[in-house]
């Protein structure tokens, strides 16, 4: 028996191998479901999480709360050192007790009395003048009498004028300085209450980021709060994917600290502008069911649904060739029409049916 020679057995088996090889990577469209998405990542924060800042530069006397404490709106936080403003505060009270409308009547009485007797003067000289100018008319007295009656009147009358301006003056110097007073006495009441650092709202307190004896100032931030309960996801798109969405639609949710877990949210809101920095929008979802315990910060991983069809015409996306070509099993190199696309397959609404062998280009 001849045997064929170990090269020339090869060179047969060659085309062979290859055939299968070919064979391996045809693959045919498939119908079924596919859902077009937008990837967003972000971070779990709380509703109405916020920083906390001091109105006023001190050092802190005393902290009031423990992080994980639930606080009230108004609740005091931080007690910051304010021994000045106490000292101003009852300087401001001593004021206000001097000024008061009460310690001051004595000068008004003793004013009122000087009125009453203007008045009173007034009142006789005029009557006085009237006497003796009816004796005038009946030919009784001399005109001397009768113009020093006059002049008595009119003085009397100037005198009781300007007591009453005195009197009206210090009425309102009275009023003026006892209302200026309280005045300040609220002023430093309210300057004292800037010293104590209090909640904005019902919630949690979830760090505390300064300590007994630190400075503050009213530029850096002194606790971290936020609400309880309820938390929503902060997501960063990007701007050649903003177009495509709009609240409403549903979110895909994957947290680091739930491996394996997958949540739904709902778009709530959408940043109007765009950070430069990162040339991304920040956009705002709601859990539609939320884990059972969140935390501010958590990192989240996010693909925003933007259209899905349960039953179309698809293909693997590396199967895509600059973008609307396919290659065929004889090398023809064939335009398609895509529709939606997720990262692993793309829907192909013209060009290939499902029963059409299809090359990848890459191999």
């Amino acid at each position: 028996m001849k045997l064929t020679p170990f090269p020339a057995l090869l060179l047969l088996l060659l085309p062979v191998f290859s055939s299968c090889s070919n064979q391996e990577n045809l693959i045919q469209a498939t119908e079924e479901g596919i859902t077009e998405s937008v990837y967003a990542s972000g971070t779990i924060k709380t509703q109405n999480q916020y920083q906390l800042y001091s109105t006023v530069s001190g050092i802190i006397e005393e902290v009031l709360v423990k992080e994980g404490d639930l606080v009230k709106k108004g609740s005091p936080i931080y007690k910051i050192n304010n021994e000045l403003v106490r000292l101003n505060t009852e300087n401001a009270q001593l004021a206000a007790n001097y000024s008061a409308e009460e310690n001051n009547r004595n000068r008004l009485k003793e004013l009122k009395a000087s009125l009453d007797y203007a008045l009173s003067k007034f009142k006789t000289d005029s009557s006085l003048y009237k006497r003796q100018q009816e004796l005038w008319n009946q030919g009784i007295g001399t005109r001397n009498e009768l113009d020093q009656r006059e002049l008595n009147m009119e003085n009397s009358a100037s005198n009781l004028e300007a007591t009453r301006r005195r009197y009206e003056e210090l009425e309102r110097q009275i009023r003026f300085n006892a209302q200026q007073a309280r005045k300040q006495v609220q002023i430093s009441n309210t300057q004292q209450n800037d010293y104590i650092i209090k909640s904005e709202s019902d919630g949690k307190v979830y760090k505390l980021l300064k300590e007994k004896g630190e400075t503050v100032n009213p530029q850096q931030a002194i606790a971290t709060m936020g609400d309880a309960d309820n938390f929503i996801l902060e997501l960063l798109v990007d701007e050649y994917d903003i177009a495509k969405i709009k609240t409403g639609q549903k979110i895909i949710v994957t947290l680091d600290s739930y491996k394996g877990a997958v949540f739904e949210a709902t778009l709530t809101r959408i940043d109007p502008i765009m950070d430069e920095r990162t040339r991304s929008f920040l956009v705002e979802a709601t859990f539609e069911k939320a884990p059972e315990q969140l935390y501010p910060n958590l990192s989240a991983e996010a693909n925003i649904v933007i259209q899905t069809k349960a039953k179309t015409l698809t293909i693997p996306r590396n199967y895509l060739v600059q973008d609307s070509f396919v290659l065929l099993e004889n090398k023809e190199k064939r335009k398609v029409v895509t529709g939606l696309k997720d990262y692993k397959k793309v829907e192909i609404l013209e060009g290939i049916t499902a029963s059409d062998k299809l090359v990848d280009p890459l191999q």
